[in-house]
């Protein structure tokens, strides 16, 4: 249990020990925080799941906050923590799930200390599944009844197909509606051991007290091997369209082309592609469709990073009339990426963004606990700060026009709409142009709308 430290300046940034059983532990001691903020990240995602099941991480994600044997009913989960003030939550995701809490400094081995008892004696009361069950069918429910955001289910569905990446983390209403307790019970053990487990800290809380109550409380944990998933694989040819006819008064679009893995090298070089592409009111989305052409209120691009792949999508919100017109002129800024690329004053911009933001959120300690987490379950090392800026400051003009190119291919493009549409021809014939986002060989850049 010899912790490893990695130094901000002559500031120790983080430090790590790994408990007899597999569990490890980080944390960044912040001494004039006022608060501490513990996250427990679980290799556990809707990307783990079998056909039969989906929808399991996330339902397991509820049940926990549902009673324990300390704390028999959810009123008492609750109250354990926001009855000291506190703030506790949780979130499942494709291939991650994470349950959270921050609290005043004094509060925190109580904290703690509820965070291990969901972990290690949840209850799983038959009356609460099928309470819960209700619950989450409505959250799906809900969820169609949100263009805004069914849209960017529905363009992982085009990207991925059929495979887990493809599909909402909350499953369908079939499957949520057939799972069983010990179906739960069984995917708990499996995946909810030592080697798929980070415990992250971040606060007014030295390491080694972190070590010793973090090894008190899940020395027990039952160890197990870490657990794998289906590999993504593409077999896209040609443009995918994912149509969905409702009446809304705003068509919804995501366009996207699958990205890249957590651990490519170029992912610092995507990450300011993006930022010139789409994030924030400087980007060229924002200024050209929205300031220029006023098809949009909203239209941003991100990134989605998994373990072996991932996702670069712009979303817009737009007149039903005017969708066809927002995806070409999408498509124009994506193609004058790729032909032209970035000069060194825009791209240095994108740096200067990319570390503000950074460091904004490192501001807060429950910030710096998933910073540590995250990284340590994902890449198992977490790089520093400093490490990272310095990638982000090595990458060069020519990186961010190839990425463009390596990326952005007509025959990996997929479109995803909600609005008033009954077919989805005119998307496809949209994509399929040889203008639409071509290679070098392709024809001039299509002309602005």
């Amino acid at each position: 249990m010899r912790p490893r430290g990695a130094r901000l300046s002559e500031v120790v940034l983080y430090q790590k020990t790994t408990l007899g059983n597999g569990l490890r532990i980080v944390s960044a001691e912040i001494p004039h925080a006022r608060s501490v903020s513990t996250s427990l990240f679980i290799a556990a995602g809707s990307r783990h799941e079998s056909d039969e099941v989906q929808g399991i991480s996330h339902f397991i994600e509820h049940m926990l906050f549902k009673g324990t044997e300390k704390r028999p009913t959810p009123k008492d989960v609750s109250e354990a923590v926001e009855g000291i003030g506190g703030i506790f939550n949780a979130e499942s995701g494709k291939e991650v799930t994470v349950y959270w809490n921050k609290v005043a400094r004094v509060h925190w081995p109580i904290a703690l200390e509820v965070l291990a008892d969901l972990l290690l004696h949840s209850l799983f009361k038959p009356e609460e599944i099928e309470k819960e069950r209700k619950v989450i069918i409505e959250e799906l429910s809900m969820l169609f009844d949100s263009p805004g955001d069914w849209v960017h289910m529905l363009i992982d569905q085009a990207v991925w197909g059929d495979h887990a990446l493809g599909r909402d983390v909350g499953g369908t209403r079939e499957s949520v509606s057939a799972i069983q307790r010990d179906q739960m019970l069984s995917y708990l053990r499996t995946h909810y051991v030592p080697a798929n487990t980070v415990v992250a800290v971040a606060g007014a809380v030295s390491h080694a007290e972190v070590v010793d109550r973090v090894g008190s409380l899940l020395q027990d944990l039952p160890a197990g091997p870490a657990t794998r998933w289906r590999e993504a694989s593409f077999a896209q040819s040609a443009p995918r369209v994912e149509v969905r006819n409702k009446r809304t008064e705003q068509a919804h679009l995501c366009l996207a082309v699958p990205g890249l893995s957590y651990v490519d090298p170029d992912r610092f070089a995507l990450d300011l592609l993006n930022i010139v592409l789409g994030e924030g009111m400087s980007s060229r989305l924002f200024l050209q469709i929205r300031e220029q052409k006023g098809l949009a209120y909203d239209v941003h691009s991100y990134t989605n990073y998994f373990s072996d792949t991932g996702s670069v999508v712009v979303y817009a919100g737009v007149d039903p009339q005017r969708a066809v017109e927002t995806v070409e002129a999408c498509l124009t800024e994506v193609e004058r990426l790729k032909q032209e690329g970035v000069d060194d004053d825009e791209l240095g911009r994108a740096k200067e963004f990319w570390k503000g933001r950074t460091l904004l959120r490192l501001e807060d300690t429950r910030s710096i606990a998933a910073w540590l987490g995250s990284q340590e379950l994902l890449l198992d090392r977490v790089l520093e700060v400093e490490e990272v800026v310095e990638k982000i400051e090595a990458v060069t003009t020519d990186a961010v026009q190839a990425i463009a190119n390596r990326l952005f291919v007509p025959e990996r493009l997929s479109l995803a709409a909600i609005g008033p549409y009954r077919s989805d021809k005119r998307f496809l014939r949209l994509l399929n142009k040889p203008t639409a986002v071509g290679d070098q060989r392709s024809a001039p850049v299509l002309a602005q709308s």
